[in-house]
């Protein structure tokens, strides 16, 4: 009886410890999270990803959701300076939007990161940061 009683004591000491992880690792599984890919040069489609990140935010609260856009091929056009688009982008990385740019595609097209809108961020590739988001979970939208 009493190893009984030492192995129930046991068990029930190793799932009290592993509760927080365990708890932790719950939250962040039911946390929403979403990677945006836009590889048009065309305002209306990142007008169109804007939107979505700004009603996702809005259905869901933007405290629980990760947004990222990744922008890459002629897509990356929306995120230079003179961008038709640059005041909304802004808004959107006000607002814990993630907008980044694809490193390759900038130097296909001898782009540097004075060309482009300040505070946007940057991956080696575009394409690879869309894969490693999906082989984390990520949710994938192409608008």
């Amino acid at each position: 009886m009493n190893r009984r009683l030492f192995m129930q004591v046991a068990t029930l000491a190793s799932l009290a410890a592993a509760a927080p992880m365990l708890m932790a690792q719950t939250a962040a599984a039911k946390r929403n999270r979403i990677v945006i890919q836009v590889s048009d040069n065309d305002p209306a489609k990142w007008n169109l990803a804007l939107n979505n990140a700004k009603n996702l935010q809005e259905d869901v609260g933007a405290a629980n959701v990760d947004i990222e856009i990744v922008a890459y091929g002629p897509g990356i056009g929306m995120l230079k300076l003179e961008s038709p688009t640059g005041s909304r982008i802004a808004d959107a990385m006000k607002a814990n939007v993630k907008v980044i740019a694809c490193e390759n595609t900038m130097r296909g097209q001898k782009l540097t990161k004075d060309d482009m809108l300040p505070a946007i961020s940057y991956v080696p590739a575009g394409v690879t940061e869309i894969m490693k988001k999906q082989t984390e979970g990520w949710a994938y939208l192409r608008p």
